[in-house]
């Protein structure tokens, strides 16, 4: 007989007390490194977003071991960003050895849900968020943090409150302080194929030029539609368009295409900093009678100063999902997936790889076709009134057929 599974693993669910201090409410997302819960702060008496690490129960401790130290790494490096447009760490708290990264919690929509109903924006609304994720990230590459995914699903628009429409860039799951020992394997590329810049999808290390790359890439997919690159099914074959650096030609940008093309620039040596982008996409939102600081400091409008319905507060409130972005919200799976670098082998590594797809995450376990970060612009087909009536062509055609059969059984049973 098994021995009884300990309390401190059981599954977290609604009203589990995370480290004696935050009580699960509901969960409203998850992702590359874990699943999100709504989650009450009993000793501050505030609303959080915690995020659950991957499950060490049942791996070895040396996986285990790696991935503590992981979510420790993520939450150390969050905590040193203080920003306005950056989702705040709180706390990276240890439950029965299980890791929690606690964070700011916002009522809140994801870019990618954004395009879900959507479709694109409007320029000047792509060019204020790109500034606004440009001014966090600006702050980030200055405390020597670099994000390594930036991407619709990891960029939140609030929807409450004096902050509605506010540009938050978040989950710094997989990114990487310049003076920190990194825990990624050797051989690996890990985040989002369809924002990768070119040299990364070469095998180079991320770099701050690449983060910068991903805004462009980013930017180009919110008044676009899709991905500089578009969207395949097989990773390696989407690395292999991006490492060419020959992006789709844009048809919708107008003002905006000359900043989303130095920002989409092949050579990392001639992109713009990121500073020096985040003055380019303010300049133009701003336009020629615009003010910058109001483009960075402000909520995302419509052209006669409202804030859009889409960064609105969503007339239901935040349910469970079984999959959702890595953030403090639900939405459409991130995308995340882990490949093997081009040209260099996995053998001879510490561990397995974790592999993150739609939000799950299983070490060892292989790459899988990539999920873009952006459903596609057309809705999925319904069964509707065709689908009934073959059903019920098909019933007859059976009856007609057993009648048949039995007629025949008469005939020779009575011959």
């Amino acid at each position: 007989m098994s021995p009884t599974r300990p309390e401190s693993h059981r599954t977290p669910g609604p009203q589990y007390l995370v480290a004696g201090r935050y009580r699960l409410s509901s969960r409203i997302g998850g992702g590359g490194m874990g699943t999100v819960w709504l989650a009450r702060d009993q000793l501050l008496a505030r609303d959080v977003a915690v995020k659950q690490v991957v499950s060490t129960e049942g791996l070895s401790e040396e996986t285990a071991e790696n991935i503590r130290r992981r979510a420790m790494r993520e939450g150390r490096i969050a905590a040193k960003l203080s920003h306005r447009n950056a989702i705040a760490v709180h706390d990276v708290a240890l439950d029965s050895g299980e890791p929690w990264i606690v964070m700011e919690y916002l009522p809140s929509r994801s870019v990618a849900q954004i395009l879900h109903g959507a479709g694109t924006l409007a320029v000047g609304q792509a060019a204020q968020i790109g500034a606004q994720v440009a001014d966090a990230m600006t702050a980030a590459h200055a405390a020597g943090i670099i994000h390594r995914d930036i991407k619709p699903g990891n960029i939140l628009v609030t929807t409450t409150g004096r902050d509605a429409g506010l540009v938050k860039i978040t989950d710094f799951g997989i990114s990487r302080a310049k003076d920190d020992v990194s825990l990624t394997h050797t051989g690996v590329i890990t985040g989002t194929p369809a924002y990768f810049a070119p040299e990364v999808a070469r095998g180079a290390e991320p770099d701050e030029a690449s983060d910068v790359y991903s805004l462009g890439a980013t930017v180009y997919t919110l008044v676009e539609g899709q991905p500089p690159f578009g969207v395949d099914d097989d990773s390696l074959a989407l690395l292999h368009k991006v490492a060419r650096a020959r992006i789709t030609p844009m048809t919708r940008a107008g003002a905006l295409q000359p900043v989303i093309l130095a920002l989409l620039e092949p050579s990392p040596a001639k992109r713009p900093s990121m500073s020096a982008a985040r003055d380019l996409l303010a300049r133009a939102a701003a336009g020629s009678r615009g003010s910058t600081r109001a483009v960075l400091d402000g909520p995302i409008t419509t052209p006669d100063g409202g804030v859009p319905t889409w960064a609105q507060r969503s007339p239901r409130p935040p349910r469970s999902h079984p999959t959702g972005t890595h953030l403090p919200v639900g939405g459409p799976p991130p995308g995340e997936t882990v490949v093997p670098g081009p040209g260099r082998g996995q053998s001879g590594q510490p561990g397995p790889p974790v592999t993150t797809v739609a939000g799950s995450s299983r070490p060892g376990t292989q790459a899988s076709p990539p999920q873009a970060s952006m459903p596609p612009t057309s809705k999925p087909r319904r069964s509707g009134p065709s689908n009934s009536s073959t059903t019920l062509i098909l019933s007859v055609f059976a009856a007609i057929i057993v009648l048949a059969l039995v007629i025949v059984l008469i005939i020779a049973a009575t011959a």
